[in-house]
């Protein structure tokens, strides 16, 4: 089975780059924002409805940066191939959700939904974002092409 995800790249006037650091099934991560297409959207779609739910912003979505090209098994359901797929979006408002500049997965605890899941966001300064700044494999890719691409 696939399951296909849909993340946004934003990049901030000052260089800097959005991720979402979770707590998904008791594990941290940190990771582009995003997560999975529904049936009956379309990925940009997606995106747009991903954003709105999970930071309480309109987004326009940009340019397509990356769609997965080998097999990745899910880390989460060893039955599912993940097919990512990356957009730079642009923020339509001002972001009122909470953004820290520090990763500080103790916040998340208090944050916690019924299923232990968690989630907050954090701008990572351009010096300072790397593959290394990101735990997904394929996330490690997308933040490789960033680096090339905004030399």
């Amino acid at each position: 089975m696939f399951n296909v995800r849909v993340y946004g790249i934003y990049i901030n006037e000052h260089k800097q780059v959005l991720v979402s650091d979770e707590i998904i099934k008791g594990k941290h991560y940190t990771k582009f924002c995003g997560g999975g297409l529904e049936i009956g959207e379309g990925t940009r779609e997606c995106l747009k409805r991903e954003f709105l739910e999970e930071m309480n912003i309109a987004v326009e979505v940009g340019a397509h940066i990356y769609t997965t090209d080998f097999f990745q098994q899910s880390a989460f359901n060893k039955d599912h191939q993940i097919i990512s797929i990356y957009y730079y979006v642009i923020p339509l408002e001002p972001i009122n959700a909470s953004v820290s500049n520090l990763p500080d997965f103790n916040i998340l605890s208090g944050r916690e939904k019924l299923n232990g899941d968690a989630e907050t966001f954090r701008m990572i300064e351009w010096q300072e974002f790397s593959s290394d700044a990101v735990t997904l494999p394929i996330d490690k890719i997308v933040a490789d092409l960033i680096k090339e691409t905004h030399k």
